[in-house]
């Protein structure tokens, strides 16, 4: 034991090691340095389809493309992230350490962007908004009232409105409720009844509205890994008496259910909007005795800017729905 401590001390006070160990130290600090915010993106999109196919569809990328690029950022970690199986992609143990890492990597250096962004341009805010919901009124009033501001709109994943707004990709959003609210200061802007989609040879197609009780044994679309208040809200979960909805097909994406309500596999329950077009061969029926969709503005609730401060009073006299009795 003596020899072993005599040893290490002499290793410790070894000149030779210290230049060995800084150089260990530097390739480490050289890794991180060198890490490629794209990939680590591609990573985190991966990793949430577990599916390389629908990853590189998501991100617009060839896949045998986006493939040597999770190869080269586990080259530059130095460790493996992802397996395939026969089943899709799965997270191995290092993956499943690094996943919320990266996350809070991009999202770091997203805030970083923004926030220096909003420094050198002031008079700057981007405003998201998700399908079937018009914000161009209030845009065009803001533009209006602040002609030296850049005023940008965007499009936003159903499921993406938190983040968006917490990770400074937009400023503003306006979107249909339930979403995460924590950290956000959020109001309702009007409210869209709720329908259900049919098919037009549907026994159901052409009534003038339905009731819960009408749709009862219908299967709804599910989406897969959506959130639970979502999805109970859209399922109308609990029914009354405490029963669930019918199962319908497993889809990745809101655009899916036109297809499968189409093929006759299930209904779905949407909100009702104005100008919608459906498919030709899909019919919407109002639904009643269900708590109508709340459509709300959300916006950062420390943010005191005053661009976001303008929209959100231009957004309350401007976006307030279709009027009553008006067609959809």
């Amino acid at each position: 034991m003596k020899d072993s401590a005599s040893n290490g001390t002499a290793q410790a006070r070894d000149p030779a090691a210290v230049p060995a160990a800084a150089s260990a130290a530097g390739l480490a600090a050289g890794r991180v340095a060198d890490l490629d915010l794209r990939l680590v993106r591609y990573f985190t999109v991966v990793a949430e389809y577990r599916h390389y196919g629908r990853a590189a569809a998501a991100l617009h990328v060839a896949q045998p493309s986006l493939s040597r690029q999770i190869a080269r950022l586990e080259a530059q970690i130095g460790a493996r992230l992802l397996d395939r199986t026969t089943q899709g992609t799965k997270l191995t143990e290092a993956g499943e350490v690094f996943l919320p890492q990266a996350k809070a990597l991009l999202r770091s250096a997203g805030q970083a962007v923004a926030r220096t962004r909003a420094a050198a341009e002031p008079s700057r805010i981007t405003i998201g908004y998700i399908s079937g919901i018009i914000v161009t009124p209030a845009v065009r009033e803001l533009r209006r009232q602040h002609p030296e501001a850049d005023v940008q709109a965007v499009h936003l994943g159903y499921d993406e409105v938190r983040d968006a707004l917490l990770d400074h990709r937009v400023d503003a959003a306006v979107a249909r409720l339930p979403f995460a609210t924590d950290r956000l200061h959020v109001t309702i802007l009007y409210d869209e009844r709720r329908v259900v989609i049919v098919p037009l040879d549907h026994r159901l197609a052409g009534k003038e509205s339905v009731t819960l009780d009408d749709i009862a044994d219908e299967p709804l679309p599910q989406m897969r890994n959506s959130d639970p208040a979502w999805s109970a809200f859209w399922n109308i979960e609990p029914r009354p008496g405490g029963g669930r909805a019918p199962k319908g097909p497993l889809i990745d994406a809101i655009e899916d259910k036109f297809e499968v309500v189409a093929a006759g596999q299930a209904v779905a329950i949407a909100a009702q909007q104005l100008g919608q077009v459906l498919r030709p061969d899909l019919t919407t029926v109002p639904l009643e005795g269900v708590e109508p969709v709340h459509v709300a503005l959300a916006t950062r609730s420390d943010d005191r800017t005053r661009l976001v401060a303008a929209f959100r009073k231009i957004a309350s006299s401007q976006l307030t729905g279709p009027e009553p009795g008006a067609p959809h």
